[in-house]
């Protein structure tokens, strides 16, 4: 991997965000605000879950690289398990979030102009982050996802564009019988 491939990555992860966020910015607070009857998060506790994990990956490879460790180059079992997670994040089964990013840290009631600030502003901290790190850091095992375990820098934005779509197919389905604020 490298340092080029990675921000490309993001680049395509950032385009696929900005085409879900106009989207969603077509309907009213309440709509956003609105659960499902079946009892699942708003579309804004979504976003919210989806930023917090975003968040929280950043953190830790910021952490992580503050103590200077020995990183191990990516090797077929970093290609597989982000393999594994993608797949995973292509089942149709709903699955537990973890406690850092569920319903307990969920705000009840928020606005999408907040929510669409705060997200890009997590991507454009992503963005910077990535641009000043040394080029050796894209060839290790750097990031660890909760579940799938070590993999790249550009793996991990892979799992971010798989579990935005994953989550956008969510919000869109909760969001179709709202009439838009524009229409």
């Amino acid at each position: 991997m490298s340092k080029t491939a990675t921000l490309q990555e993001l680049d395509r992860i950032d385009q696929a965000l900005q085409a879900h966020l106009n989207r969603w910015g077509q309907y009213t607070d309440d709509q956003l605000n609105k659960r499902p009857s079946d009892g699942g998060w708003s579309p804004l506790q979504v976003m919210h879950h989806l930023i917090l994990a975003e968040g929280g990956s950043l953190d830790y490879v910021k952490k992580k690289l503050s103590f200077q460790p020995q990183l191990s180059k990516l090797g077929a079992g970093d290609r597989l398990r982000a393999f594994m997670l993608k797949f995973y994040l292509s089942l149709p089964f709903k699955f537990k979030a973890p406690k850092v990013v569920g319903d307990e840290v969920l705000p009840e009631q928020t606005t999408f102009g907040e929510t669409n600030k705060q997200w890009l502003q997590i991507r454009a901290d992503l963005r910077a982050y990535l641009e000043e790190l040394p080029e050796e850091h894209f060839s290790k095992s750097l990031y660890k996802h909760p579940f799938a375990g070590r993999m790249s820098l550009k793996s991990m934005l892979q799992f971010f564009g798989s579990h935005v779509e994953r989550h956008a197919a969510q919000v869109d389905r909760s969001l179709k019988p709202a009439s838009r604020a524009n229409a």
